[in-house]
């Protein structure tokens, strides 16, 4: 399932900066026909190839693994049923572009939130 988001994340990147499979794969050092491969979710990279993908994108390998524009509904059915979260009930993890002045606002209520998750996280260990 990793590996679709990863691979989803990669075409978004490559079309928003109008970038082609040909570039990625002189930039990363990887061969075309894995990065077609990769992009059909035929191929399983390495963490080393992922790597070098994520730096050619000057993105941050973590963005490309845990951000996806996919619906809870697309990302159940790649699991195969419920897909696992890492967050308790009623929190959302999202990604969204956004301008500098909303960027700035959103972040601080990430900072907020990462806050209340950790001290919710200490109190669950006491018990």
């Amino acid at each position: 399932m990793y590996n679709f988001i990863f691979f989803t994340n990669v075409l978004r990147i490559l079309d928003e900066r109008h970038m082609t499979k040909n570039e990625l794969a002189e930039r990363s050092g990887v061969s075309i026909s894995f990065l077609s491969d990769l992009t059909t979710g035929k191929a399983n990279p390495s963490l080393k190839v992922m790597e070098a993908i994520a730096a050619a994108l000057e993105t941050p390998l973590p963005l490309l693994l845990e951000s996806t524009d996919l619906d809870r509904a697309a990302l159940d059915a790649l699991a195969g049923g419920k897909m696992l979260s890492s967050l308790p009930a009623g929190y959302e993890r999202v990604c969204a572009v956004l301008p500098e002045h909303r960027a700035f606002q959103i972040k601080k209520w990430g900072e907020e939130t990462r806050k209340k998750l950790r001290e919710l996280d200490t109190t669950q260990k006491d018990y």
